[in-house]
C-alpha cells in the first residue's frame, strides 16, 4: 500500500465530522415528542448501561473511503480504498472516562477474510505506532479485547485494507473484568495528556520498545530503560516548584522510578530523584527546581519488564502548594511532624533544637535592622534547607518499605515449600519433632491474642503444642479467648494463674506444660510465619545434636502488613555481646532450659537475652544454627520495643545486668559490662594484659611525606595506648623531604624506625618483611594515609587482639568527608569483597546498628589491622605471590578465620583513611590485567565463602555496600 493511502496516518479532519455528526443527531432528536416524553426512560436506561451493564452501543461514523449503499433490501457498507476508517463514538462516554478492560464487539460479514486494525487516539491523532491487526476470516459476531488507559481521546476502526462490500452491524463496547488472554489486543500509550495544562509525549531513550502483550504496552531490555519527556506545549519547567505525577502499572508490584533533571550540564545522579511505587497507584513527588530546565529523563524501574503508563504529569505549581503538600507528607511520614500545621511545619517549629549553632554568625558591615533581616533570611533558608531534606528521606524510607514487599512478592513466595512438599517431609518422619510453643499472655488485644494463637494453629507442620499462660490479666476476655481455643484443638493447652507473677513466672509456667522436645518462644501478640515451624523441623532433622535455632524476622503492624525484616548472620557471638540478635524465632532444646533452670526472675524486659546467654556455657557454636529465613512477625504498636528501640527504656538496663551476670560466671575475663552508643545495646570492655604488650606498627610507604607525615604524627600525638612501635618501611622513596622528614622523626621519637625496602612494589612483600623486624607481640598494619581521630583508637585495638579467640581486629574509618570508608568487608559483594557501610555518613547507626557496636566480620582491611604476632605467622603473612597489590588483606584475614580464630570490627576506634593518596590508579594494561588475575585468584581459593559470607546473609545484595535487600 502507497503512502497516499493514508494507512496508519493522523486524520486531522475527524474531529469537526465528529461534531457535525454528533450534533445533527441531536438536533434531530431533541425537536421530537418522543424525545420529550421519553427522558425518564432514557435517564434509567443510561444509569443502566453506565452502573449495571457497563457498557454503551457505539456509533460508527465513516470519515474515510466509506460508502453506504441498499442491496437486496438490506443495509451494507462499501470500501471503495485500501484504507476505509470508522470512528467509534460511545453514546454513553462514562464508560471510558474511567479507563480499564472492554470488549469490542460487532456483527462482521465479508465474501473474503479481511485484516482489520484499530487505533486509539491520546490527543495527537492516530498515530502509526499506536495499532494492531488482525485477521477475520470468519463471519458473524467478533469481539476484541482490549485494555484502554485513561485520557483516550478516539477509536479509529479500519474494516478492511482493500476495496470491497461488508456488513458492520450492532457495535457494543463493554467493560470486562481483566482477562486471561495470550494476546489480546490491548491499548498503548503515545500521547499522554494528564492534567490541565500539562501534556507530555515520551521518547524511548534507551532499552524499551512498545509491546503489545495483554495489557502491558512497553518492554525494557535492561537494567536503565529511560524516556525522555517532552512538553507537547513547548512551554519549559522553569525555576521554583514542580511537581512530578505519574501512574505505572506492571508485572511487578513493587518498584522504584527516577526522574532526572538536566539544567544544561547533562543527566547526573546528583540531580536524579527516586519515587517508590506500587503497581497501578498514583504517585507524585515536589521537586525544588534551582534553574529553567533543558532536559528530563523518567526511568520507569531498573530491570527488564513489562508495563503501561497510564500518566505522567510534569508541572510547574506555587510556593503554596509545594508546601501544602510537603508538609501533608511530612506529617503522615514523620513523626516528628506528626500533627502539626502546614504553617507550622514552615516555620520550623517542629524542632527547634534541630537549627541550634546555625545562626548567630557575626555580619560585618550590617546596621541592627540589615542583620536582623540577614539572620531572617539565613534562618528560613536554614528551615527549607531541613524540610526539604527530610522530604526526601521520606522516599527512601518509602523505597526500602517496597523493596521489601517487593522481596516477599518475588523471592520469599518463590521459595516457599509446596502442600506436596511438606506432607512428604512429614510422612517421612518416624519420630517426628513436636515443637513446643510458649506464650505467656497479659491482658492482650482480642484480636491480637487471637491472630497470634491462628498463627500457630495455621502452622503446615502438624507437630506442635501450644503453651498458654495467662498471668492474671485484669481483661475478662483474655480467659475466654484461652478457653475458646482449647477447647477446639487439643494441641492447645492452657493455665490461667491467680497472681501477676511477671514475664518470667508466666513463661516458666508454660515451659512446665510442654512436653515437646523443643519449645520456641512466642510473645502474646506476634506471629508466626505459616511455614516456620516446617523449616525449624527440618532444621533439626538435619542437624540432630542442634541446642539452639533462631531465624530472621521482621515487623508487622496493627494491620498486618510486613516491615522492617532483620536479615542476620550465622552464629555471631561478638554481635550477641552487643545487641541480642537471636530474638525471634528462637528454638531451644527443651533439655537445655531444664538444665539452666529456665527463665531468671530479676532480668524482664532481657529475659530472653538473659536466656540465651546462661545457654552458652552449655553449648558449642556448631550447635546453634541459623535458618535465613523470616519465619516470625514482630508485633509494632504503641509503646512496644518493636515499635521504637526507645519504648522500653528498662530493657536495656535490664539487659546490662544480664551481660554483667553472665561474665561475672566466667572465671578469669576480667570484662566489664557498658551500656551501649543506642538503646537496648552494650559494650564489653576486655582488660589489656599486664604488662602492657608491645605493638608494632607497620607503615609501607613512598614518598608524599605530607601524608605520612600526618598519618605518623597523628599516631605520636593523639594516642593513649604508648607501648609501640612504628617501622615505617620505606619503598624507594626518592624525594629529599621524604628523607629529611624520616630523619627528624627518628630523632624525636625513638619508638620510630625508618627501614628501606627497596624491591618492585608489593605490598604483601613489603609487610612480611616489616614483620620480621618487629619486636611486638602484636602486629599492626597501617597505611601511610590514615589520621587517627579517636585517643583510645589503639588500646581498645589490643584489648581485642589479646582475646585467644581473636585474630584480626579492624577499625572504624571514614573519608575526609566523614562518610564511613572501612566498617568491616563482607566477602561476596562485587564478585569478591566489598567495605560494609561505604558512604554512610558518620553519625548513622547502620543497618540494625551495626556500625555502633563491635561485631565479627569475616574480614577487615590492612589499612588498620591488628593481630598477634604469632597468628600472623601460623597462617603464613600475606600472599606475596599471587596477591601482590589487591585483596591481600582479605584472603589474610580468610586465612585467620579458617584457622579457627574470629575476626573483630569495633566502633570505638576510629581513623581517618584518605584513601591510597600515594599510590597510583588501576588505569593501565598491565595493572588492569593484574588485578584480573587475583580476582580469579581469590575465587578459586575462597569460592565457598565467597558464596556465604557467615556474617553477612544471602537474602542481603551482593551488589551494593548498604545491607539493602538482595534477591
Amino acid at each position: 500500500m502507497d503512502d497516499e493511502s493514508g494507512q496508519g496516518q493522523a486524520t486531522p479532519q475527524y474531529k469537526d465530522l465528529t461534531n457535525l455528526a454528533l450534533s445533527a443527531r441531536l438536533r434531530r432528536m431533541q425537536t421530537s415528542f418522543s424525545w420529550r416524553a421519553t427522558k425518564p426512560l432514557r435517564d434509567l436506561g443510561g444509569m443502566y448501561q453506565k452502573y449495571v451493564r457497563k457498557s454503551s452501543r457505539v456509533d460508527l461514523l465513516p470519515i474515510h473511503e466509506l460508502q453506504l449503499i441498499t442491496k437486496n433490501n438490506k443495509v451494507v457498507w462499501v470500501s471503495v480504498g485500501e484504507d476505509p476508517q470508522f470512528l467509534l463514538t460511545p453514546l454513553n462516554p462514562a464508560v471510558l472516562g474511567q479507563g480499564g478492560w472492554f470488549n469490542l464487539e460487532y456483527d462482521f460479514s465479508a465474501r473474503f477474510p479481511v485484516e482489520q486494525c484499530l487505533y486509539l487516539d491520546y490527543g495527537d491523532g492516530f498515530q502509526p505506532d499506536v495499532v494492531w491487526t488482525r485477521n477475520i476470516v470468519k463471519q458473524g459476531r467478533q469481539r476484541l479485547t482490549l485494555y484502554i488507559p485513561k485520557g483516550l481521546q478516539g477509536l479509529r476502526l479500519d474494516p478492511m485494507t482493500r476495496p470491497g462490500e461488508f456488513r458492520l452491524e450492532n457495535p457494543v463496547l463493554r467493560r470486562v473484568d481483566p482477562p486471561q488472554l495470550d494476546c489480546p489486543w490491548s491499548g498503548i500509550e503515545g500521547f499522554l495528556k494528564c492534567c490541565e495544562g500539562c501534556a507530555v509525549t515520551l521518547v524511548e531513550a534507551q532499552q524499551l520498545e512498545r509491546c503489545m502483550e495483554g495489557e502491558f504496552h512497553w518492554q525494557s531490555h535492561g537494567t536503565d530503560p529511560a524516556f525522555t519527556v517532552q512538553r507537547r506545549s513547548h512551554d519549559p519547567l522553569t525555576e521554583g516548584w514542580c511537581r512530578i505525577e505519574f501512574t505505572i502499572a506492571g508485572e511487578y508490584e513493587y518498584e522504584v522510578a527516577k526522574v532526572y533533571i538536566d539544567y544544561g550540564q547533562g543527566f547526573t545522579e546528583e540531580e536524579s530523584f527516586p519515587i517508590p511505587f506500587q503497581s497501578g497507584t498514583t504517585n507524585s513527588r515536589i521537586l525544588r527546581l534551582t534553574g529553567d530546565v533543558v532536559n528530563v529523563r523518567f526511568d520507569p524501574w531498573e530491570r527488564e519488564g513489562k508495563f503501561r503508563l497510564e500518566r505522567l504529569c510534569f508541572d510547574n505549581i506555587t510556593e503554596e502548594e509545594a508546601q501544602q503538600e510537603i508538609a501533608s507528607r511530612l506529617s503522615s511520614k514523620r513523626l516528628e511532624y506528626s500533627g502539626l500545621s502546614t504553617s507550622d511545619i514552615w516555620a520550623g517549629s517542629m524542632n527547634a533544637d534541630a537549627f541550634d549553632g546555625y545562626g548567630g554568625a557575626i555580619l560585618h558591615g550590617c546596621d541592627e535592622d540589615q542583620e536582623s533581616q540577614l539572620q531572617a533570611d539565613e534562618s528560613h533558608d536554614i528551615v527549607v534547607e531541613r524540610l526539604l531534606s527530610d522530604y526526601a528521606e521520606t522516599f527512601v524510607d518509602r523505597e526500602a518499605e517496597l523493596s521489601y514487599r517487593k522481596w516477599i512478592y518475588e523471592v520469599e513466595a518463590a521459595s516457599l515449600p509446596s502442600d506436596e512438599s511438606v506432607k512428604s517431609f512429614v510422612s517421612g518422619q518416624e519420630n517426628p519433632i513436636v515443637v513446643s510453643i510458649l506464650v505467656p499472655v497479659y491482658n492482650t488485644d482480642e484480636k491480637l491474642l487471637s491472630r497470634c494463637i491462628e498463627s500457630v494453629i495455621a502452622q503446615s507442620y502438624p507437630y506442635w503444642e501450644l503453651c498458654l499462660v495467662d498471668d492474671a490479666s485484669p481483661s475478662s476476655h483474655v480467659a475466654r479467648v484461652l478457653k475458646f481455643y482449647n477447647e477446639r484443638d487439643k494441641r492447645i493447652k492452657i493455665l490461667l494463674r491467680q497472681e501477676n507473677g511477671h514475664i518470667s513466672r508466666t513463661t516458666n509456667d508454660a515451659l512446665s506444660l510442654a512436653t515437646g522436645e523443643f519449645v520456641a518462644l512466642l510473645d502474646h501478640d506476634d506471629e508466626l510465619a505459616r511455614d516456620a515451624l516446617y523449616f525449624v523441623a527440618r532444621e533439626l532433622h538435619e542437624n540432630t545434636d542442634a541446642l539452639i535455632v533462631y531465624s530472621d524476622e521482621d515487623k508487622i503492624d496493627s494491620a498486618g502488613v510486613r516491615y522492617d525484616p532483620h536479615f542476620k548472620p550465622d552464629w555471631n557471638v561478638d554481635l550477641l555481646y552487643s545487641q541480642n540478635y537471636i530474638s525471634h524465632l528462637g528454638v531451644y532444646r527443651r533439655e537445655l532450659l531444664e538444665r539452666i533452670g529456665g527463665f531468671r526472675t530479676g532480668v524482664e524486659g532481657s529475659q530472653d537475652y538473659d536466656l540465651v546467654l546462661r545457654c552458652l556455657p552449655h553449648t558449642s557454636p556448631h550447635q546453634i544454627l541459623h535458618i535465613p529465613r523470616v519465619l516470625y512477625h514482630w508485633r509494632a504498636i504503641e509503646g512496644s520495643t518493636a515499635l521504637s528501640q526507645g519504648g522500653k527504656d528498662y530493657t536495656t538496663s535490664a539487659g546490662v545486668k544480664a551481660l554483667k551476670d553472665y561474665f561475672a560466671e566466667l572465671d578469669g575475663l576480667g570484662a566489664t559490662i557498658e551500656q551501649g552508643m543506642v538503646a537496648n545495646t552494650y559494650r564489653v570492655c576486655w582488660p589489656i594484659p599486664h604488662p602492657a604488650p608491645l605493638v608494632s606498627l607497620l607503615i609501607p610507604t613512598r614518598d608524599k611525606v605530607e601524608v605520612t607525615e600526618l598519618a605518623v604524627r597523628s599516631i605520636l600525638d593523639k594516642t593513649l595506648y604508648t607501648h609501640y612501635e612504628i617501622i615505617i618501611l620505606d619503598n624507594g622513596s626518592v624525594e629529599p623531604a621524604t628523607h629529611t622528614f624520616f630523619e627528624e622523626i627518628q630523632r624525636e621519637d625513638s619508638r620510630v624506625s625508618v627501614v628501606r625496602y627497596d624491591h618492585p612494589f608489593n605490598y604483601s612483600a613489603i609487610n612480611n618483611f616489616g614483620v620480621t623486624l618487629a619486636k611486638g607481640s602484636i602486629v599492626g598494619l597501617i597505611n601511610n594515609d590514615v589520621e587517627v581521630i579517636s585517643p583510645e583508637w589503639l588500646g581498645e585495638m589490643v584489648s581485642h587482639v589479646s582475646r585467644s579467640d581473636v585474630g584480626c581486629v579492624g577499625a572504624k574509618l571514614y573519608y575526609s568527608n566523614d562518610t564511613i570508608q572501612h566498617a568491616g568487608v563482607v566477602v561476596g559483594i562485587g564478585g569478591v569483597a566489598g567495605h560494609s557501610h561505604k558512604y554512610f555518613p558518620k553519625e548513622s547507626g547502620g543497618y540494625f546498628s551495626r556500625l555502633k557496636i563491635v561485631h565479627s566480620v569475616t574480614a577487615v582491611t590492612a589499612a588498620c589491622l591488628l593481630v598477634r604476632k604469632e597468628i600472623y605467622e601460623e597462617v603464613g603473612g600475606l600472599n606475596e605471590n599471587e596477591l601482590k597489590v589487591a585483596f591481600n588483606d582479605v584472603d589474610f584475614c580468610l586465612k585467620v578465620h579458617d584457622a579457627g580464630y574470629r575476626n573483630i570490627w569495633t566502633p570505638y576506634a576510629e581513623l581517618y583513611h584518605h584513601e591510597s593518596i600515594s599510590r597510583g590508579a588501576e588505569d593501565n594494561p598491565e595493572k588492569i590485567a593484574r588485578f584480573n588475575t587475583e580476582i580469579d585468584y581469590m575465587k578459586n581459593a575462597w569460592g565457598h565463602i565467597i558464596d556465604h559470607d557467615p556474617n553477612y546473609n544471602p537474602c542481603l545484595t551482593k551488589v551494593r555496600e548498604d545491607f539493602s535487600i538482595g534477591g
